[in-house]
């Protein structure tokens, strides 16, 4: 199968039945074998019924219910295990994102070599207030990750099936799938300027909050992605340079208590600050310890993508 579109979804029940044919007039017209997996990710409309009656129409169309909301991450996630094209291509729900961009994302996949392709919305149709906060989001992003993107949180990505099969995204991670594919070992990462439309139905689903959520999981998966798998690194570094600062300060007080002057170890500031550091010190060091105790012991230790073999 050459392409599958997977749709994450709530509350989407009037674009849906638009955006079904237009995806399918672009398939036709291009000779794609395909399929659209939709998720719908807990809708209390009539998103599933109409799901339902493209699926009994269409086999191409498939669909995947959950009980209730978990995010449009574990949506991704769910979709990316049960997609079976060679190409992967991600879209949102509400027509902002145009089906036509589909066989150029595909041929760069494929004919280009690109592992992931990721759209770029130069000229958005969102109010200031959203624009401003996405701009310095973005490029904190591509600081931070190494990756040239203009537009990490655009819906609209291709990837190779490769590169899907071998990430999790969880959480509210989907805003940095390029940074976990990047994490993977999937490194020709592109990026293609693609149309936004204004939204036709419906409302947004998204608000402020993802904004710091946003920066929050940025610093996670920065973290993660350098110490996941030796924390000792991190945790031991600083509490080893914190202990020894503490040492170096309580040395320091009791010589000059014993050899210059007489005075009480508590009434110097300076002592606290030793205290404290070394108190601080230890933990973080322990952390790293405890740490070190959790990754050698965890399941995907030495969980490593092997890309090709010869010889065996």
């Amino acid at each position: 199968m050459d392409i599958s579109v997977v749709i994450p979804l709530l509350n989407e029940d009037e674009s849906i039945p638009e955006l079904s044919a237009w995806i399918e007039k672009v398939m036709i017209e291009n000779g794609f074998s395909w399929e659209v997996i939709f998720v719908d990710d807990g809708s209390s409309d009539n998103s599933w019924q109409i799901i339902e009656q493209l699926a009994a129409k269409n086999p191409a169309f498939r669909g995947i219910k959950f009980r209730r909301n978990y995010g449009k991450a574990a949506a991704l996630n769910v979709a990316f295990q049960a997609a079976e094209g060679d190409v992967v291509i991600t879209m949102d729900a509400d027509l902002q994102d145009s089906p036509d961009e589909i066989p150029e994302l595909y041929h760069m996949i494929k004919k280009d070599g690109f592992d992931l392709v990721s759209g770029w919305k130069k000229k958005r149709h969102d109010p200031i207030s959203k624009t401003i906060p996405t701009r310095f989001y973005n490029w904190s992003a591509r600081k931070m990750s190494g990756i040239k993107l203009h537009d990490f949180n655009c819906g609209l990505k291709a990837y190779r099936s490769t590169v899907v099969k071998s990430i999790e995204v969880y959480g509210d991670m989907h805003r940095y799938i390029p940074f976990l594919a990047k994490w993977a070992g999937f490194r020709k990462i592109g990026e293609k300027v693609v149309h936004h439309q204004k939204r036709k139905y419906g409302k947004t689903k998204f608000g402020l909050d993802r904004f710091y959520k946003g920066y929050l999981d940025l610093l996670t998966i920065s973290f993660m992605s350098r110490f996941s798998k030796r924390p000792m690194h991190f945790f031991g570094l600083w509490g080893s340079l914190l202990f020894t600062a503490g040492l170096i300060i309580a040395i320091h007080l009791t010589y000059e208590k014993f050899f210059h002057q007489a005075f009480k170890m508590t009434e110097r500031p300076l002592f606290f600050f030793g205290l404290l550091a070394m108190i601080m010190g230890t933990l973080l060091f322990v952390a790293g310890f405890l740490g070190e105790l959790v990754s050698r012991n965890s399941s995907d230790r030495n969980n490593y993508l092997v890309e090709k073999k010869a010889g065996f």
